[in-house]
């Protein structure tokens, strides 16, 4: 599901779309593109999502625990700060996207848009490689960090804020999971679309926006990427798939919590059940 609706947005936010693939609903866009592009074209780079997300999350989530308590050791005297949350889930970001950045934001959003001439994973990576060089694959690493550290500081505080409220003992208690996930995804997404949209723009070059306003060559920073979507939509062109986006969060975060807290409390217990026997 998180999948189906990260390849609406992608779609949902093109500046200048194709006249087929218009869409004013997240449900007309996947009903359309089923219809006419097939049942299967909605899977299209799941494969290499797969192969970077595990890696990825292990980064991240160890990352964020390590960090998490030191600076809460150090700012609270090991009570919580929503300080420290969101400091610890920025820095997990930077892993996190090294990883992910070449795999999910540049070949899988390139094999999802409309008439993508890309047939294969392997045949979009060749092809950027060999027409735009290695670089190609990191040239929105900053602009996705742009992004993803202001997306993960307010996911971060809100997930840990919601705990407080609802799981205040902090208990495994995977309803609790699932909602404080949920809802810190869909508020840290909708804060944070209008650096999406520039970030789509970024890693697909889209030819058809870029050529409208004259624009030659490769499109390249945050700031450039702003301009011109303003200068195409407007301030309404920020704002572009926000629909899709909060509701590919929404699944995305309440999965990764819940499943995250469920392993954590695993492993928690089997450590202490071992050294209670021994």
């Amino acid at each position: 599901l998180s999948f189906l609706c990260a390849l609406l947005q992608t779609r949902m936010q093109s500046l200048q779309p194709d006249p087929k693939a218009q869409y004013r609903s997240v449900y007309e866009a996947l009903k359309k593109m089923v219809l006419t592009e097939g049942f299967w074209r909605p899977l299209r780079g799941i494969n290499v999502t797969m192969l970077g997300a595990g890696p990825a999350h292990a980064m991240y989530f160890a990352c964020y625990e390590k960090m998490k308590k030191s600076l809460s050791d150090t700012i609270q005297h090991g009570g919580n700060s929503h300080l420290a949350n969101g400091l610890a889930g920025s820095v997990a970001t930077l892993l996190h996207d090294a990883v992910m950045n070449p795999a999910e934001a540049v070949v899988k959003q390139r094999m999802q848009m409309f008439n993508s001439p890309y047939k294969s994973v392997w045949q979009c990576v060749r092809t950027v490689q060999k027409t735009e060089g290695f670089g190609a694959f990191y040239r929105s690493y900053t602009t996705q960090l742009t992004m993803n550290i202001p997306f993960q500081a307010i996911h971060f505080i809100t997930y840990e804020f919601m705990q407080e409220r609802v799981n205040p003992h902090r208990e495994y208690h995977p309803l609790s999971h699932v909602c404080s996930g949920a809802v810190a995804g869909a508020v840290a997404a909708a804060a944070t679309t209008p650096l999406d949209v520039c970030k789509t723009l970024l890693n697909t070059q889209e030819n058809k926006a870029l050529s409208s306003l004259n624009i030659t060559g490769h499109l390249s920073g945050m700031a450039n990427a702003f301009r011109t979507v303003y200068q195409l939509g407007g301030i309404a062109g920020y704002f572009r798939g926000v629909q899709a986006r909060v509701i590919y969060q929404i699944p995305s975060t309440a999965i990764a919590w819940s499943v995250y807290e469920f392993f954590k409390y695993f492993l928690t217990k089997h450590k202490l059940e071992k050294g209670t026997s021994l």
